[in-house]
């Protein structure tokens, strides 16, 4: 019988969708996915014809983080030496690759996001998750370790101190309404209309401007670190360089002629 492919693409009008295919093992983050993942992430990246990104999950689940089967089934010198040899090898570069995707990205979390799987869909630019869906950080209460794959620094970032010391020490469930409301998502969405929902925003994303709007991620990113005269030389750096794109043209030509702009991503 033939292997199901660990990570399915379909793509239309230039939205590339990732599923992660592993629903019975709620699509946990175990090497064969990663590396297929990162690998339909480097062919995305480098392919015009794409120009926006949906990660979503096969099943009831959108993923359970790490498969802590397959690593317990290959015991290293010692544990922390394996965690930290699959964070080295896997887990980082595909948080690196996710964030620094040169499309814009976005989650549509189609039920429980825990441990990794809450890094993996903040790692992308907008989240969308059905209501049903829960975000769970399961690393300190139940395993003992501390949020990785990013969730450490998206955690308060996005929702503050508080919040994130109580979301990580103590492990409850957050619903996807809350966590809209908390500010840790875009949008929380009936079930029934996630994948609808999940595509129209791909569509305008893919629509867009495609290299203005990444450079928009970055900046709004580099906010955190920068003071205010460090931010204000950042935007005029990128001021300069998005001026000499075709996009920007294309904005300035569509708004004195009183048209929707065809933006090419150049």
């Amino acid at each position: 019988m033939q292997k199901a492919e660990p990570v399915l693409q379909s793509r239309a009008e230039g939205v590339l969708t990732l599923t992660l295919n592993r629903p019975e093992a709620l699509n946990s983050l175990n090497r064969n996915l990663m590396e297929n993942l990162r690998a339909a992430l480097a062919q995305a990246g480098a392919d015009e014809s794409v120009r926006a990104l949906i990660i979503t999950g096969a099943g009831r689940g959108f993923c359970a983080g790490a498969d802590l089967v397959e690593q317990s089934d290959t015991p290293p010198i010692s544990r922390g030496q394996g965690i930290s040899d699959g964070m080295t090898s896997h887990f980082n570069p595909l948080a690196r690759d996710l964030a620094a995707f040169p499309k814009p990205t976005v989650a549509a979390v189609n039920g429980v996001a825990a441990g990794g799987g809450v890094g993996l869909a903040l790692a992308c630019d907008i989240v969308v998750a059905a209501k049903s869906a829960t975000f769970i950080q399961v690393f300190a209460p139940q395993l003992g370790l501390v949020p990785d794959m990013g969730c450490s620094w998206h955690l308060p970032r996005l929702i503050g101190a508080a919040r994130a010391k109580g979301l990580a020490l103590l492990g409850d469930r957050l619903r996807a309404e809350d966590a809209a409301a908390w500010g840790l998502i875009w949008q929380a969405v009936d079930d029934e209309t996630l994948t609808a929902r999940a595509r129209d925003i791909a569509g305008k994303l893919a629509g867009g401007p495609t290299r203005g709007l990444v450079a928009t991620r970055n900046v709004l990113a580099a906010a955190f670190d920068n003071d205010l005269a460090a931010q204000l030389d950042l935007e005029r750096r990128t001021q300069f360089e998005l001026g000499n794109t075709e996009d920007f043209a294309e904005g300035v030509r569509a708004f004195v002629q009183k048209r929707p702009p065809e933006f090419k991503g150049r």
